[in-house]
């Protein structure tokens, strides 16, 4: 076997599949509804120069990009001279998470520490690609229910949290897309926080 020739085979489709993943990338990012981005843009700015926090959640990958976020506002979107957001990641605490899902159940890993924080006026960012995980449902719930403002970015159809949310930023894709989904949730990532960067207070 011309195991050189097997290789240039499985090179030449990697590369193809790399183009064609960034092509099809960059027409789900050319879909975003970005009056829906200004519209969360907004909000932060408001919350901010009200006192509150914004709350980030989400599992897997999405959780990693909840700590990302939360890093990126309370730091990348706050420099020195700047009035600092208050952010905080409630997938970041795995002592605290682990207790919970323990203690009272994985769905309720979320809620829970919102009861525990969250005051009137906040704000709470449920980060999901298929907009269906029960801990997100139910946080975007309890902020709904108690004084909170529930925030959802989505990917697929959008889920029950597109439902319950105040404001969407829907990254409208196939089912089963996490992918293109998860990569444009880290997009609005920087996006928002160097918007907000450039926004003294």
């Amino acid at each position: 076997m011309d195991q050189g020739r097997d290789f240039e085979i499985s090179a030449s489709r990697a590369a193809e599949f790399a183009r064609r993943y960034i092509e099809h990338l960059g027409e789900v990012l050319k879909r975003l509804d970005f009056e829906a981005v200004a519209e969360v843009i907004d909000l932060f700015l408001r919350t901010r120069a009200g006192g509150g926090t914004i709350f980030l959640l989400g599992n897997g990958g999405s959780a990693a990009t909840a700590n990302h976020f939360a890093n990126d506002l309370s730091f990348g979107a706050s420099p020195d001279g700047h009035k600092p957001f208050r952010a905080v990641s409630l997938a970041a605490n795995n002592a605290l998470l682990t207790c919970l899902a323990n203690d009272i159940g994985y769905e309720n890993v979320f809620s829970w520490q919102l009861r525990n924080l969250m005051r009137s006026g906040d704000v709470v960012v449920g980060i999901s690609a298929s907009g269906n995980s029960p801990n997100a449902v139910n946080a975007l719930e309890y902020a709904a229910s108690n004084g909170g403002i529930p925030v959802a970015i989505v990917g697929f159809d959008g889920g029950r949290m597109k439902q319950i949310a105040r404001y969407v930023i829907h990254v409208r894709t196939e089912k089963g897309e996490y992918g293109p989904v998860e990569d444009v949730h880290m997009v609005l990532d920087h996006l928002i926080s160097n918007c907000l960067a450039q926004v003294r207070e």
